[in-house]
């Protein structure tokens, strides 16, 4: 592993049930914008956070907050679909790098593969749309010297997102490593780690928990160190190929997700995979029944659930340290 130390903190998602509570304007949250969350982050433990900055006064703030912290800050930028929102981006851009951003996090789609689209041909419409998009973000990235990491978010296949990226060519463009994403579209994580590691600018951490259900499996983030995820080798793996990589914890506090991958709806869009795909994920899920009980918010009181989730940040964070003495 390369000798440049670990950096850690928290995306915005790992406090979404906090943030959830800010928008409905409920009492006694501990932040209530950006540069409070990273004030908040900062108390946790955290080196710093990857979350969105809208104007031109946050971003000074946000600057000038991390300088005083001596914490990073990363981007969290909204992609243009068409033309004309070009202009909008261009601002989201132009205030994570006056918040003293280098890299910014977007995602191409904000759901799931196999929950949005209900057939191929949907599908490669997408991807079409995914290329155009980022010949739109190229010159604005460029302009403003500012490195945008696109996640996997369960919705591209590595052998479907890497020649895209690369299709484009642009040392601007880059992934953001989530390394649990890809388990719901039936892709070894490790594996997946080894191929995006390459073109890694920012990583979402985190570790998983999966549990058979009728139709498939159920999968939830867990505070890492109690998952299946082998994460001293994917650390390792990432840092090595950036070392100037900050690892964003992603904590999701949330009840687990349903993949339903033992239906036929589930494989519209996944033309000619083996059945042994299939066949190894589903034995990985039976070889790695939870170590306890994976978080869940159902039925839980708003306060119970920040509660739950700041505990969870918080062993994630200690295990952070732990890793990095």
């Amino acid at each position: 592993m390369s000798t440049s130390p670990l950096r850690f903190g928290l995306c915005t998602f790992s406090c979404h049930r906090h943030w959830e509570a800010v928008r409905a304007k409920q009492p006694g949250t501990q932040f209530t914008g950006p540069v409070s969350f990273l004030d908040y982050g900062h108390r946790l433990g955290a080196a710093g956070v990857q979350t969105r900055v809208q104007n031109d006064e946050f971003a000074r703030q946000m600057r000038e907050r991390c300088d005083a912290l001596g914490a990073y800050y990363e981007g969290d930028v909204r992609l243009p679909r068409k033309p004309e929102d070009v202009a909008a981006f261009d601002s989201d851009v132009r205030w994570a790098k006056a918040a003293g951003a280098s890299v910014a996090r977007a995602v191409l789609m904000g759901g799931r593969r196999y929950e949005v689209f209900k057939s191929l041909t949907e599908f490669r419409n997408y991807q079409t749309g995914c290329r155009r998009t980022l010949q739109l973000v190229e010159p604005v990235l460029r302009k403003h010297g500012l490195k945008l990491a696109i996640e996997n978010h369960k919705d591209q296949l590595i052998h479907e997102m890497i020649p895209m990226l690369r299709e484009l060519g642009s040392e601007w463009v880059g992934v953001c490593v989530d390394t649990g994403n890809n388990i719901a579209l039936l892709e070894e994580p490790h594996a997946v780690v080894e191929a995006l590691a390459p073109m890694a600018f920012s990583v979402h951490l985190k570790d998983m928990a999966v549990q058979p259900a009728p139709d498939g499996f159920l999968l939830s983030e867990v505070p890492l160190g109690t998952g299946f995820l082998d994460l001293p080798k994917i650390i390792k793996a990432l840092h090595a190929a950036n070392p100037s990589i900050v690892f964003n914890i992603e904590m999701g506090t949330r009840d687990p997700l349903h993949v339903p991958c033992l239906t036929q709806a589930y494989w519209a869009t996944f033309p000619q995979r083996p059945a042994s795909e299939l066949a190894k994920a589903m034995a990985s899920v039976h070889d790695h029944p939870p170590k306890a009980d994976p978080p869940s918010i159902t039925g839980k009181p708003m306060a119970q659930q920040i509660g739950d989730e700041e505990a969870n940040n918080r062993r994630c964070i200690e295990w952070m340290k732990a890793v990095q003495a």
